[in-house]
């Protein structure tokens, strides 16, 4: 991520200054006025203008979405706000309909992530605000390849999941031809952004789910650290991590497969999962912990170090259990016990609520990277299927699983290798 420049594309004024970037300032300066009203009044506004302040870091931070290896929003950190959506081609759309809407699609998250507005029409709901590391991330579905004419492209990868004995999958909510990840450090951002793309979907496509999300705030922290979910649990300690010789091979389709359009892109898998809290805060701290195989307080391995110590998985206690359990999540979903299967975990935790008996309808959005599914989120899933201690108090309510290609290069639109063959 580079802060946002004018060589990153932003829209110049006359005095070579961004016009979100002057209106950032003029609110960040309004709000210093503020601070210093109570003592000075008009005097405090006249000591903001004489010193401008810049436009906050969190704002100010823009990514590219052309000319990088791949698209933004699956390396790139978690994001404090995130929306997700699927969309399905309008009937008697086709090929030709869709290469129309990823043009117009493309040009638009473009323009957004560069802190630009969106056209004429712009709603101006993210006008004092920079890009705030707005992310746009496209993906196909398997029947997005039926609805344009393209079966012969589609990728084995995009084979059906199998179904797991937690799922409780709502088929409204699941799958579709169009996948768009948004994802931003401003909740108005990424709002503006995700009503943007719906309004320029048009009579193309139509909306066929949407679900929102969010993570902890940048700086809320004393220190960088791993995220938590919604229940309290350090959520991500053992992501490949981009120092590791295998990160690429891990996560991204190579180049040379049996389907040029998908070289360097990834598969997005999917899932809602909703976390039965109730149940899980009766458990008690040590009990909690064992479910897990980790400490809640830090993320280390119950056998003890730093959330980054590997798991001693043979070690055992006084009385010659396993202190890691064998039902542990973290035990159970270890690379190693997998086979190497690993997987970029890149979630946003969601609330839509409470049920009429009280029970809150939040948990997990999950949204996991790999460069094949079947090599990754699958043999995983399988094993935990069959005896994770985490399964009693989670539910998979939504699943997608979608092949999401690289970047494009400037004056491309995403998908074009795919639909212009």
């Amino acid at each position: 991520m580079t802060p946002l420049t004018p060589a990153s594309g932003a829209s110049l004024g006359h005095d070579g200054i961004s016009r979100r970037r002057l209106l950032g300032t003029a609110g960040a300066a309004g709000a210093t006025g503020l601070v210093l009203g109570a003592a000075g009044g008009a005097a405090a506004y006249a000591v903001a203008e004489e010193s401008p302040t810049a436009l906050a870091t969190v704002g100010s931070t823009g990514i590219a979405f052309h000319d990088r290896p791949h698209q933004a929003g699956i390396t790139e950190p978690q994001q404090a706000h995130g929306h997700l959506a699927a969309f399905d081609l309008a009937p008697g759309a086709g090929r030709k309909e869709a290469a129309a809407l990823m043009r117009r699609w493309s040009a638009l998250a473009a323009d957004l992530m560069a802190g630009r507005p969106a056209g004429d029409g712009d709603t101006g709901v993210a006008l004092d605000a920079g890009p705030s590391s707005l992310t746009v991330t496209f993906g196909f579905g398997r029947s997005f390849f039926d609805r344009t004419s393209l079966v012969a492209q589609r990728p084995p990868g995009l084979d059906p999941l199998p179904a797991f004995s937690s799922d409780h999958l709502d088929a409204g909510r699941s799958d579709g031809d169009l996948w768009v990840q948004i994802g931003a450090n401003d909740a108005l951002v990424a709002f503006h952004a995700l009503r943007a793309i719906q309004k320029a979907a048009g009579a193309a496509a139509r909306v066929r789910w949407q679900m929102n999300g969010f993570n902890r705030s940048p700086g809320a922290t004393a220190q960088p650290m791993t995220a938590r979910n919604l229940m309290g649990q350090v959520d991500g300690t053992g992501n490949p991590k981009p120092s590791e010789p295998d990160f690429e091979q891990r996560l991204f389709v190579p180049s040379g497969s049996d389907h040029p359009w998908l070289d360097g892109g990834s598969y997005a898998v999917v899932r809602r999962i909703r976390m039965l809290l109730d149940d899980w805060e009766k458990l008690p701290l040590h009990q909690q912990e064992r479910v897990i195989g980790r400490r809640k307080s830090d993320g280390a391995p119950l056998t003890g170090g730093t959330e980054t110590t590997e798991l001693a998985l043979d070690e055992t206690g006084p009385d010659g259990k396993l202190v890691v359990p064998e039902n542990a999540h973290a035990r159970i979903s270890a690379p190693e016990q997998n086979g190497g299967a690993a997987m970029l975990r890149r979630p946003f935790s969601f609330h839509d609520g409470f049920a009429p008996d009280g029970t809150p309808d939040a948990g997990l959005l999950f949204i996991c990277w790999q460069a094949d599914p079947l090599r990754g989120f699958v043999p995983v899933q399988r094993k935990l299927d069959r005896g994770d201690a985490l399964s009693a108090f989670i539910r998979h309510e939504a699943s997608g699983l979608f092949a999401v290609p690289a970047a494009p290069k400037k004056g491309e639109y995403v998908g074009q290798r795919l639909l212009e063959t």
